[in-house]
């Protein structure tokens, strides 16, 4: 979407530059070259003033004591978060479908940190699988006090391509998988009395919808309003629920369906105002705050965690960041020389 925003821009300022002073090609050779060369070593330069903390930032022991349940916890975030929670004392289930990727996972966080990780096969599109993880988790550990969905799909395709059952596939792990997690999870701590704490990932574009990934994006706004609507409801049974959004933190399974090509994570550096993606390790960083005792008057919430890419590209002219102040002091001079001529034309 950078790149089209770029292109669109420069073919408006080439049509108010066509009849202007011909020395003025320079100026726009300069917008694209400039274009090119923001992201030569794969991020913008003011990434140097965001650089990501990778270390825990909460206590050791703050999750000890505790059992966190994690959907989808093998790879990518979801291993994140579940090393993170382990390192900070808690005892962690991870639940998937490809159970010999979970427990090289759960072997792996186990000798790092030394706190047993339990490895569930569970496929989160049927009821009973979850009733089965959840059960699994008890025996071994007692109810999650922190569940945490992750399990997600997605890929992009034009909508009119989508057949029911790629609709389907996508809302049954995302939305339907979700509630199904949520509420069975949350029965069992409201009929044991024990309260706990829920938190999904979600996405940015829930906010604004966007095309080519239709099914994630009402699925993952469902998520939103669900946790939204337990947070109000159950409240007074002591569960909290909130999201994250994250904006493009690379994972192998995500960015390969996504962005089979590569090209998009190249143009991601320009529109992200932090100038790079986010790290595995800073969303785990968040999560464990929004889970631990240090968030118990955060509910209800969504936090956006994307280096101000989503304002950056709802706002309409902020491509011009790309001009440079050289070129400014001549799109000046323009505009100045545009005004004299308007106010000759009009008598004044």
């Amino acid at each position: 979407m950078a790149v089209r925003g770029s292109g669109i821009f420069l073919n408006i300022l080439k049509s108010v530059l066509r009849n202007v002073k011909p020395e003025m090609s320079v100026y726009i050779q300069a917008v694209h070259t400039s274009a090119r060369v923001l992201n030569k070593e794969g991020e913008g330069p003011q990434a140097k003033y965001f650089p990501p903390v990778k270390t825990p930032m909460l206590p050791k022991d703050t999750f000890k004591g505790k059992t966190a349940f994690i959907t989808g916890g093998g790879t990518g975030l979801g291993k994140g978060m579940a090393t993170m929670l382990s390192t900070l004392g808690a005892s962690v289930v991870i639940a998937a479908r490809r159970l010999p990727v979970l427990e090289a996972t759960a072997d792996e966080i186990s000798s790092q940190t030394g706190n047993e990780v339990l490895a569930v096969q569970m496929d989160i599109r049927d009821p009973a699988n979850v009733v089965a993880a959840l059960d699994a988790c008890e025996a071994k550990f007692g109810l999650p006090n922190i569940i945490i969905n992750n399990a997600a799909g997605n890929f992009i395709s034009p909508s009119e391509r989508l057949s029911a059952n790629a609709w389907r596939t996508i809302t049954d792990i995302v939305l339907n998988g979700t509630a199904y997690v949520t509420l069975e999870a949350g029965k069992r701590l409201i009929k044991a009395e024990q309260g706990g704490v829920f938190l999904s990932i979600t996405t940015p574009y829930t906010r604004s919808g966007t095309g080519f990934v239709s099914p994630s994006a009402s699925a993952k706004a469902g998520v939103e309003t669900l946790m939204k609507s337990l947070a109000s409801e159950w409240g007074r049974y002591g569960m909290r629920f909130n999201c994250i959004a994250p904006g493009p933190i690379e994972t192998e399974g995500a960015f390969s369906r996504l962005d089979p090509s590569g090209s998009f994570k190249n143009s991601m550096y320009e529109r992200i105002p932090a100038g790079r993606l986010g790290e595995i390790e800073e969303l785990a960083n968040l999560a464990a705050y929004l889970v631990s005792d240090y968030s118990s008057w955060v509910s209800g919430e969504t936090l956006a965690q994307d280096g101000g890419e989503y304002c950056f590209m709802a706002g309409e002219f902020n491509i011009l960041s790309k001009v440079t102040p050289e070129q400014w002091d001549m799109m000046a001079k323009m505009i100045r020389a545009g005004n004299k001529k308007s106010k000759k034309i009009d008598g004044n």
